[in-house]
């Protein structure tokens, strides 16, 4: 996962292996070797540009010391331009809104998405989450279009002890109307909306999903994002919040050959945060976001203390 971007990173250091300063020169080859991974990883190229103007902007001047635990840590300048990238990525995908607006009764949360995104299996994950915190979900299968979207859901709800509401032949609309009323009547308080997959193109369908919102008023519309798809899935996404106003995005597939370009992009294109990441099939695979987390694993820095753990190595023992 992300392993572009990480190569292009380490290229980056390895660029200012030895330098005792940073200055526009020196920084040059590292910032291209970094551009050249965006790019590749199918950053969108507004959002790349913005990028490697912060990370020079933070990164030139002197090699600024900062305490940790009470000590001085003086850095390198290979080790002040980890720190810019690690920064400006925290800040390119932050800040960060994990919550879910969970007032209503019920509270309603409705799953949009494209084609094959991983929406139907992303609302069982979210069931089963809602489910460990005390909630008692209902899914609606408002999916008429695509075959075996409906049995997949019902396998999902049976194997989590979940309802899952659909009357077959019965309109989107109409079944989200229905399958609201059905959960109120029976003690459900919160319920998650499966919509079908859809092209921003095809207006027809993108007005079944806006009259599906204006009937039912969600508290919650969810973009679900394919991580391997890119910059192409932003800019649709971008699209469907014009007509939809997201509350978020859950993105998806990280487990598989993720570019990282959607999740890198999506937040500065669009303004709306992503909230989870899912990863393979099983239910239990959806975890809140986190930028330091994501950033950490794009430069190669996976463990949890993150990069203050690398720089505590460079601590002088002079007391702060």
């Amino acid at each position: 996962m992300f392993d572009v971007l990480t190569k292009g990173f380490k290229s980056a250091q390895l660029a200012l292996q030895g330098k005792t300063q940073l200055t526009e020169d020196n920084l040059a080859p590292a910032l291209r070797e970094v551009r050249t991974s965006l790019l590749q990883a199918d950053v969108d190229l507004t959002v790349a540009k913005t990028f490697l103007a912060r990370v020079k902007e933070k990164a030139l001047g002197d090699i600024v010391p900062i305490k940790v635990s009470g000590q001085k840590v003086r850095l390198s300048p290979q080790d002040w331009f980890v720190k810019a990238c690690h920064d400006e990525l925290v800040a390119l995908m932050g800040p960060v809104d994990t919550s879910l607006e969970l007032s209503g009764n019920p509270a309603i949360l409705m799953m949009v998405g494209l084609q094959g995104s991983g929406k139907t299996t992303t609302s069982g994950k979210l069931a089963k989450r809602l489910l460990s915190e005390g909630r008692k979900p209902l899914m609606i299968a408002a999916d008429v279009y695509r075959p075996a979207a409906v049995d997949q859901l019902q396998v999902i709800g049976r194997k989590l002890g979940v309802p899952v509401f659909h009357v077959e032949g019965m309109p989107p609309v109409q079944l989200a109307l229905q399958g609201v009323a059905t959960a109120r009547n029976n003690g459900c308080d919160v319920v998650i909306i499966d919509t079908a997959g859809r092209l921003a193109i095809d207006e027809v369908l993108m007005q079944e999903i806006v009259d599906i919102k204006a009937a039912v008023h969600p508290d919650n519309v969810l973009f679900v994002v394919d991580a391997m798809i890119g910059q192409d899935a932003v800019h649709t996404a971008a699209t469907f919040d014009e007509r939809l106003d997201f509350t978020g995005f859950i993105l998806t597939k990280l487990d598989g050959d993720a570019r990282g370009g959607a999740a890198l992009s999506i937040k500065e294109v669009t303004g709306k945060p992503v909230k989870f990441l899912g990863q393979g099939e099983a239910l239990d695979r959806l975890e809140e976001f986190r930028p330091e987390g994501l950033a950490q694993r794009i430069l190669g820095m996976g463990d949890v203390v993150g990069l203050v753990a690398d720089f505590e190595r460079h601590v002088d023992r002079e007391s702060a």
